[in-house]
């Protein structure tokens, strides 16, 4: 189902953040993900799907007025590669327990921290991703990487499907 009729500056209510560089192995994963995600969505004006690559805070204009977030990326938790994550919320262990992960990881907090600062906030936000086993330089994931990605995408797909769902039938028409 898609939502009401929005003008051209008003954000899609839920955004699919995917984070990584295709430069630097497994750490290509969240960009994958996004991909697949992207092709099969049927959610139309619901979500919006944006490549966020490492580019930090300059993120930070895409996650004003957003009622959730999906971020889909590399999680390097410490578990076997490939090893599929879904974290919620921005407290705990989500996106604190990946400062140590990948290079661009500090810059995921950061951001959402900072535009918390700003006044941003959202009804959820759901990271879901794959535990690497390479992030170096190269071109291509892993082979566990590689195997995960479906079983990452379904489990995105259904968090994505909870919060067009949750938004449709919470909004007031």
């Amino acid at each position: 189902m898609t939502g009401s009729a929005r003008n051209e500056s008003t954000p899609a209510p839920v955004l699919v953040l995917g984070l990584g560089n295709l430069l630097l192995g497994d750490d290509a994963a969240g960009l994958r993900l996004l991909d697949i995600l992207s092709r099969e969505s049927e959610f139309g004006e619901e979500v919006e799907f944006v490549d966020g690559g490492t580019q930090g805070l300059a993120l930070l204009p895409y996650l004003s007025g957003r009622r959730a977030v999906l971020v889909v990326d590399a999680i390097a938790l410490g578990a076997e590669p490939g090893t599929v994550h879904v974290l919620r919320g921005l407290e705990g262990h989500s996106l604190q327990a990946r400062r140590a992960g990948t290079a661009h990881e500090s810059n995921a907090l950061e951001l959402f921290e900072t535009a918390k600062v700003l006044g941003g906030s959202w009804a959820e936000v759901v990271v879901v991703g794959v535990e690497p086993r390479n992030v170096k330089t190269g071109i291509g994931l892993s082979a566990e990487v590689e195997a995960a990605l479906g079983s990452a995408a379904a489990r995105a797909q259904a968090v994505l499907t909870e919060m067009v769902e949750s938004h449709v039938f919470s909004h007031t028409w």
